[in-house]
């Protein structure tokens, strides 16, 4: 657009945000929180395990001390979704990220099983961070001082080509965070080549991918990819200690009061049970017992699941609908179609995701702080915005994007206005 037609544009877009401010919303759409709905699907867990019966398949009285492993059913269960052995897997609280959390701790204070000393005692310690990427997996690295360097991510997974470039020639990088099924909050799945490279690639002995599969199981088409093996392929390409596999059940029954999972070579796990048994005598059996009668087995989980997706898939594509709908003629926008996940990631023209999330904020639509998919919380484009349409009903949701695109295309003007100028 010329400038005099940009700045027609930018008059009647006002007018939308002027309309838009005064409806008073409070709507959030800035985190992927399961909602009510989803969260109902699961309220059978609460009558579980029935009074009297607190038995596990091999007779242990779950209410009592020990098993740090948890329960080999349930580890039978989720190793099928995961792509690990049962015995390779262990099934602890109800949080994935404190597994992740606490394994970097026992690295820091005691190195890994592949360790020449504790990492503390290292000059500098450094994780490799795709990005766009999960937020949290960002803080805690950024917690302890570690630090972090972010690679750009290809639509198959990470780019292998860069990783193997920096971890071949800086033995301080101790490790890779991934979410390898429907990422965070691109929607990628790696792909077989992308994941046996990223196993074979030259890096210090105790380099650590930590491969958090939240959302193995959580798809909006018929059925998810299947999982990778691994620790299989890992072993095979001579790194058996490399690969973290983690996951949970927040997504799945309740997110404050699930199953978390870590799988990895014996050696691994071993060194990590260790580690936990200083700080506990065991997870919640009941919990994990619960979650065995409710799902039964794995199909159980994909039957649970499809259900989960029933719910979902409308409000992505309403979400993809409105974004095709206000922004597709206007080539300001890219944004992701994702299979899966809880995340549809949206860019905008460089320079424009700070003043969108701005105008959003001030009409009353609360989404994730810019820069936050980023290593700390510095998009070096300023284009990235992650939208999390799960938790809002259908009708806020619908209010919120309109909302979204309108300041979408209010920031747009303004930054084109801007350059024209310049």
């Amino acid at each position: 657009m010329s400038a005099d037609t940009l700045r027609d544009t930018q008059a009647e877009l006002r007018k939308l945000y002027d309309e838009l401010c005064a409806l008073g919303l409070s709507l959030d759409i800035t985190r992927g929180k399961p909602a009510p709905d989803q969260l109902d699907l699961s309220n059978g867990l609460l009558s579980l395990p029935g009074d009297g019966d607190y038995l596990d398949a091999a007779g242990t009285d779950t209410r009592n001390y020990g098993g740090i492993a948890g329960l080999k059913e349930l580890r039978e269960i989720f190793g099928e979704l995961l792509g690990v052995d049962a015995g390779d897997l262990i099934a602890f609280g109800n949080s994935s990220l404190q597994l992740m959390h606490d394994v970097t701790v026992a690295a820091l204070l005691h190195g890994t099983p592949d360790s020449s000393r504790p990492w503390i005692k290292e000059e500098t310690v450094k994780f490799l961070c795709p990005a766009p990427g999960y937020d949290r997996h960002f803080a805690i690295t950024e917690s302890f001082g570690i630090e972090m360097i972010t690679v750009p991510m290809n639509p198959d997974g990470p780019d292998v080509a860069a990783i193997a470039e920096l971890t071949a020639n800086d033995p301080s990088i101790k490790g890779l965070w991934v979410v390898p099924t429907y990422s965070n909050p691109t929607g990628v799945t790696f792909s077989e080549e992308v994941t046996k490279a990223l196993l074979a690639v030259p890096a210090a002995d105790d380099f650590r991918i930590y491969w958090d599969n939240a959302y193995a199981v959580h798809t909006l088409v018929e059925a998810p990819p299947a999982p990778h093996p691994v620790l299989q392929w890992a072993a095979e390409a001579g790194h058996p200690n490399r690969v973290y596999v983690l996951g949970s059940t927040s997504k799945i029954t309740f997110a404050g009061a699930g199953v978390a999972f870590f799988g990895s070579s014996a050696a691994n796990v071993a060194w990590f049970t260790k580690h936990l048994g200083v700080s506990t005598i065991g997870p919640d059996k009941i919990n994990q017992l619960r979650h065995v009668r409710f799902f039964g087995d794995a199909d159980g989980v994909r039957a649970h699941m499809a259900k989960h997706r029933e719910l979902l898939a409308p409000k992505f594509k309403l979400v993809l609908d409105i974004l095709d709908d206000r922004l597709g003629d206007a080539k300001v926008a890219d944004w992701s179609h994702p299979e899966g996940g809880y995340f549809i990631n949206l860019d905008v023209l460089d320079g424009a995701a700070k003043r969108t999330i701005e105008l959003a904020k001030n009409a009353g639509i609360a989404l994730t702080a810019a820069g936050s998919t980023y290593p700390y919380k510095q998009d070096p484009r300023d284009h990235n915005i992650r939208l999390a349409p799960t938790y809002p009903g259908i009708d806020d949701l619908r209010t919120a994007m309109e909302g979204v695109a309108t300041c979408v295309l209010l920031a747009a003007t303004e930054t084109l206005l801007t350059a024209q100028s310049d």
